[in-house]
């Protein structure tokens, strides 16, 4: 298994947004694309504008899911700007810290995003750590486990996602059919985009 970018991760959440229009949840459930908003993706000034905005796009229910590289190494943040909430989930082993750089551009979405809907706010946006993600079991699999981190969260319509990965829940590594699966409908997906002349 190799390494994956964000192009990879981006067409994944396109499949996973077909999935979430077929059982009408796309009014739950958004993504923000990880090449705007990853590390050497331009100012956290500008990324934040970039999530801010994808935000202002919502009631405020909505989760949005945001992929994240700092540096060689996927993790994925999900943003619930009404209630002014981050959760955190890393497929690394250990007790891991968000990324000061992803934390400044969420938190300064937030703000922009409470701005926008003229509410005061909290003075801090909560963040939340959910440890009890499966861990990879190497160095490279974090791509696919933060990509089956996301279908394994739709595919559950109560979106209980706070509770399946708190702490005290956590899993070993997936089972590699489950990282195979997630392979798979990326592969079909893209070959249907050919197929149909789509791209």
């Amino acid at each position: 298994m190799e390494e994956i970018g964000a192009t990879v991760v981006a067409v994944y959440m396109r499949y996973l947004h077909d999935v979430l229009k077929q059982a009408n949840m796309c009014s739950m459930v958004g993504f923000i694309d990880p090449a705007t908003v990853s590390a050497n993706s331009g100012t956290i000034a500008d990324r934040s504008r970039l999530v801010a905005a994808r935000l202002q796009k919502t009631d405020g229910e909505q989760i949005f899911m945001m992929p994240y590289n700092p540096g060689r190494h996927w993790i994925l943040l999900i943003v619930r700007a009404k209630k002014e909430t981050v959760y955190f989930l890393d497929p690394l082993p250990g007790h891991r810290v968000v990324d000061e750089e992803a934390k400044n551009i969420v938190n300064s979405a937030i703000k922009m995003y409470n701005t926008h809907i003229a509410r005061a706010g909290r003075k801090n946006v909560i963040w939340k750590t959910l440890s009890g993600t499966p861990k990879q079991p190497s160095s490279v699999e974090c791509g696919y486990y933060v990509m089956r981190f996301m279908r394994d969260i739709i595919m559950d319509p109560s979106l209980g996602f706070e509770n399946k990965y708190a702490k005290g829940n956590q899993e070993a590594s997936y089972p590699q059919e489950a990282i195979d699966e997630v392979r798979n409908e990326w592969a079909e997906f893209v070959f249907q985009i050919i197929k149909q002349g789509n791209y």
